[in-house]
């Protein structure tokens, strides 16, 4: 782990020829012959001894290579998670609007996951589960690797409670507390999520909490883990989001732009540690907007 990224690992296959900088050149192309050689230079790629390769090192079938992501420039996020809880096992982050909980595209150092790697110093440190990058509140964390399939079974099994909180438009005519079940697949446009004829693979159970004119304060119990889920069941109800920037349509804010954060919030999780027995509850103390 350098500076909280933990490193990428690729295995050599038994056939190949040419040199090492020749085998990621042409089996990791999206990153750039040059760009191999700046890291292998810097002495970001290293085999399973440890020991940093050089460009010229010829192939060897059945090595481990391990190599750090780096990017040029990365949009600073400056807003803040804070640790909620952390045992020798569990760890419970509560994470703000526009923060990724993990590496992707754009974003590395500025993730959850890394800058409580660094934070730490937890090599280990996996999410049991996910939120979007849009979505504030409550993310579960395994601390260590020996541990972790007892609490991932938590989310197999739903055998976890989760509790969101949502600010979205008042519309007397939708009876509450209602039930939306459907079929959600993604659409074409990869980072959108849409509702489709077919079995329901997908069930959020929905309750108002409060309403003010034209706005309201939802509870949303998911009952399955559907990317996008709870934002595609409220649109399917002509009930947005408060600044939902994709769903019913793309509106992406400009970069740097964090004025319209979505009004979303992982408010608590509940469940009994399968490794004590104990009954745990986490709660996020942060708040959405006002209604009005």
């Amino acid at each position: 782990m350098r500076n909280g990224v933990s490193a990428s690992c690729i295995v050599l296959p038994a056939t190949g020829q040419g040199s090492l900088l020749d085998f990621l050149a042409q089996r990791l192309p999206t990153v750039g012959r040059a760009q191999w050689l700046q890291r292998i230079e810097a002495g970001d790629v290293v085999d399973e001894h440890g020991v940093a390769v050089t460009a010229l090192r010829p192939f060897e079938r059945g090595l481990r290579l391990y190599y750090y992501r780096s990017l040029d420039a990365e949009p600073e996020i400056a807003f803040q998670a804070s640790v909620l809880y952390q045992d020798a096992h569990l760890l419970v982050a509560d994470k703000p609007h526009f923060l990724p909980v993990t590496p992707s595209g754009r974003y590395l150092h500025q993730t959850l996951l890394v800058r409580l790697k660094q934070q730490l110093g937890l090599p280990e440190l996996s999410p049991l589960h996910r939120i979007d990058r849009d979505t504030a509140g409550l993310v579960l964390f395994s601390v260590q690797r020996a541990t972790r399939g007892r609490y991932q079974g938590l989310f197999r099994d739903r055998a976890i409670a989760k509790e969101y909180e949502a600010v979205a438009p008042w519309r007397a005519e939708v009876a509450f507390p209602c039930q939306r079940r459907s079929r959600i697949e993604e659409s074409a446009q990869f980072f959108r999520m849409q509702e489709v004829p077919g079995e329901a693979n997908t069930c959020t159970h929905i309750e108002v909490l409060d309403v003010a004119g034209d706005w309201a304060r939802y509870r949303l119990r998911p009952i399955t883990g559907k990317r996008h889920q709870l934002r595609v069941h409220m649109a399917a109800l002509r009930l947005p989001l408060r600044h939902d920037a994709l769903y019913p349509e793309v509106n992406d804010a400009p970069a740097g732009d964090f004025s319209r954060p979505l009004q979303l919030l992982a408010r608590s999780l509940a469940f009994t540690d399968p490794l004590t027995g104990e009954s745990r509850y986490f709660e996020s103390p942060r708040t959405l907007l006002a209604l009005a």
